[in-house]
């Protein structure tokens, strides 16, 4: 079907499931669940709450400070050549959703002026529904949100098409890859392109990661061959650069209170740490023991897209940020005291029990991390582990992103309602 078409489906199916009824098609899944967060969350259909705009000089603040400045020329390269044909505008939001930069075909920016979408905005989901930059930062997926799609009918004359970028490092999110324009000119292919671009803009990110930690090892390598015992040259987060009198390992977790001079490090043991050009020279002076050993595990769930595992034992604690798909399998864990075998994950996740390939990879660079806590034959936390976890206050803010069937029974078991099918 034509665009229009299209639209006028989607108000119907929009009408339907505010009203309750059945409507005349269902909608995509991950729209159906930002719709959910949407009337759990008050967001009013017909208007949106618009937040202060930031002002000049907190716009260029938070620009000078953000990871994807250094950016920009891959995304330009990547997208801009194409917009004025298009007819489409390119956004660049950080991790809060505010419009940090915005370019494009002129007599778009100006139809975006009219709709609040400027630079300097707060386009969150909870404040101005589903779209194609709050919605992508809640799921961590691109998403692509086409006329009455979106929750907020002022809105219904755009498609967007957002996709996150990630810190390679890290995992952490720094912000959404947005291209919009009016519904008649938006192409199907659009949210491949821009989730290529987005690609593109993360292995630049890895790039210059690989280019710094080859500077530290460059430093770290007279060093390490002087010294007798075991030693590894680390980057902030934790990447090795070189090691001496160890197996080689890609990434180590470190504990908060990571530092100069003596460290507990989960993996390593005792620790004395000194400062080097670009990161740490971490000696092992003591072997990992028992002592170390995981004792209590809090799986924080409470906050949308900043959910985190915090491990303690007898010598200290240290904390995991968790990936969308992390979080689900550890939910599912932390539900399932017996445990789960890679068969009935894949049920609870995808709703079909063959998909246990992609289970066992997933559990498996969770173990990497968390290989003490976690037990297998079956999947779960190991037996002499206290388990604690915490969910959010709203239970419709239950891992969000998530359109696992078990997670979202958890959610509409704790709501007792189910409006959208």
């Amino acid at each position: 079907m034509d665009a229009r078409e299209a639209a006028r489906l989607l108000k119907g199916v929009r009408a339907a499931a505010l009203a309750g009824d059945r409507p005349p098609a269902a909608p995509r899944p991950e729209i159906a669940e930002s719709w959910r967060r949407m009337m759990a969350g008050g967001v009013h259909p017909d208007r949106d709450s618009r937040s202060r705009m930031l002002s000049a000089a907190e716009t260029e603040e938070r620009r000078q400070t953000s990871p994807l400045r250094d950016l920009l020329p891959v995304l330009r390269e990547g997208l801009l050549p194409a917009l004025d044909e298009a007819l489409h505008i390119m956004v660049v939001a950080d991790a809060d959703g505010r419009l940090l930069w915005r370019e494009g075909h002129s007599s778009i920016l100006r139809n975006a002026d009219r709709l609040g979408f400027g630079v300097g905005a707060h386009w969150d989901e909870a404040v101005v529904g589903t779209n194609g930059v709050g919605t992508a930062l809640v799921t961590r997926r691109p998403v692509q949100v086409f006329s009455a799609e979106h929750f907020v009918s002022s809105h219904h004359d755009w498609t967007c098409a957002g996709a996150p970028v990630r810190d390679p490092r890290d995992g952490q999110l720094l912000g959404v890859l947005d291209v919009s324009g009016p519904l008649a000119t938006m192409h199907p292919a659009t949210l491949t392109w821009v989730s290529s671009v987005a690609r593109l803009a993360e292995r630049e990110l890895r790039v210059r990661h690989l280019e710094s930690l080859e500077r530290l090892r460059a430093v770290a390598a007279p060093l390490l061959a002087r010294m007798p015992g075991r030693a590894l040259a680390l980057d902030a987060n934790g990447w090795t650069a070189a090691v001496t009198g160890l197996a080689p390992t890609e990434r180590i977790p470190l504990p908060k209170t990571f530092g100069p001079g003596r460290v507990w490090v989960p993996q390593l043991g005792d620790c004395l740490v000194e400062p080097l050009p670009g990161g740490w020279l971490v000696t092992v002076t003591e072997a990992r023991t028992g002592a170390g050993a995981a004792a209590r595990v809090v799986l924080d769930l409470s906050r949308p897209g900043a959910w985190r595992a915090t491990v303690y034992g007898a010598a200290g604690s240290w904390s995991q940020e968790l990936s969308p798909r992390h979080a689900e399998l550890l939910f599912l864990l932390a539900e399932s005291p017996r445990g789960r075998s890679a068969a009935e994950l894949a049920q609870e996740l995808f709703g079909d029990p063959t998909r246990t390939v992609t289970v066992r990879a997933e559990i498996s660079r969770i173990r990497r991390n968390l290989g003490g806590v976690l037990a297998h034959r079956p999947y779960r936390f190991a037996h002499d582990v206290e388990v604690e976890l915490i969910r959010p206050g709203n239970p419709a803010a239950l891992l969000p992103h998530s359109t696992a069937p078990a997670v979202i029974s958890a959610r509409l078991g704790h709501t007792g309602t189910g409006v959208i099918p």
